[in-house]
């Protein structure tokens, strides 16, 4: 009866430990890394020239892409969030857009997945520091 009992307890109590509210509070990334003068620039930049990132709070690569960024400056980037439970959702965005990963960048028009250096996305983007 022992044998029988442990299973069925972890059974019942294991859904509620995985799906507790606490693991799942957290709805958008937090960004520790502190921003450089020109990574801030690179980011107004972006901004200003209607350059898009398609993330998810929860992807790993999109937090190490804002990661490079710092938290100042990905205040300023124009970042749409693709996840339905994320904070200001625009999940039918990134459906119509055919977003097939994340981080996706738009720049020009044209979709560019992964995490990319600074240097890379100011070179794609024509930013000339």
């Amino acid at each position: 009866m022992k044998r029988l009992l442990i299973p069925i307890l972890a059974f019942f109590t294991l859904p509620n430990v995985v799906h507790s509210s606490h693991l799942y509070s957290q709805k958008e990334p937090i960004v520790t890394s502190e921003s450089t003068k020109d990574s801030i620039e690179l980011a107004k930049y972006l901004n200003d020239n209607g350059v898009v990132k398609y993330s998810a709070y929860w992807c790993p690569n999109c937090l190490i892409q804002s990661e490079l960024f710092g938290k100042q400056a990905y205040k300023e980037l124009n970042v749409v969030e693709c996840a339905r439970d994320g904070i200001n959702s625009q999940t039918q965005l990134c459906i119509d857009k055919k977003i097939k990963g994340f981080p996706t960048w738009e720049i020009n028009g044209k979709l560019i997945l992964g995490v990319h250096s600074l240097k890379e996305l100011s070179k794609l983007a024509g930013f000339m520091n």
